[in-house]
């Protein structure tokens, strides 16, 4: 996470923050919005573990287990980027690595969230093939894609280039 050196003095002005304080605020901040998801992410991969052992796997056909391989390995690959800033919180301890720790972190979280965005379409692709049939599942697999690129990114990074926010 780059920080913007003006960032410094707009909190040190406005919120009477020193940078500690911000790197705590920040850490803080990063904290609550993986727990959100670290719970749902670890759910949906012991779900999506399972599912071999269910008879009608094997009934499928390799484009569908192809896309069961590549969403399960989304779903673990989520499972540990949303988890290792936990890690190297623990390892970090105590050696005042906190802006280290939140860079790290915050890559983590968006490689996380990518690769969360690509185990929930393939499971949407997998439920509708089973449920309808294949076109619905690649239909519904598109309209995942464009629902999580358009409110996950490409509209929060509009509001981001609009440029610093007059409210506080």
């Amino acid at each position: 996470m780059e920080y913007n050196l003006g960032d410094d003095d707009w909190d040190r002005r406005e919120r009477n923050e020193t940078p500690t304080q911000r790197l705590d605020r920040n850490w803080s901040g990063l904290l609550q919005e993986l727990r959100v998801v670290q719970t749902g992410v670890q759910l949906l991969t012991g779900f999506l573990l399972t599912v071999p052992f269910q008879d009608r796997f094997y009934m499928q056909d390799n484009i569908f287990q192809s896309i069961y391989l590549v969403t399960v390995s989304a779903s673990v690959g989520a499972t540990v980027l949303l988890l290792a800033p936990a890690s190297m919180h623990r390892i970090l301890f105590r050696r005042h690595r906190l802006k280290t720790l939140i860079d790290a972190s915050q890559r983590c979280a968006l490689g996380g969230l990518v690769l969360l965005g690509i185990a929930l379409t393939g499971v949407m692709m997998l439920v509708f093939e089973l449920v309808i049939g294949r076109t619905a599942g690649w239909i519904a697999g598109a309209v995942t894609v464009v629902l999580f690129v358009s409110f996950w990114f490409a509209i929060p990074w509009r509001y981001r280039e609009l440029g610093p926010a007059e409210e506080t």
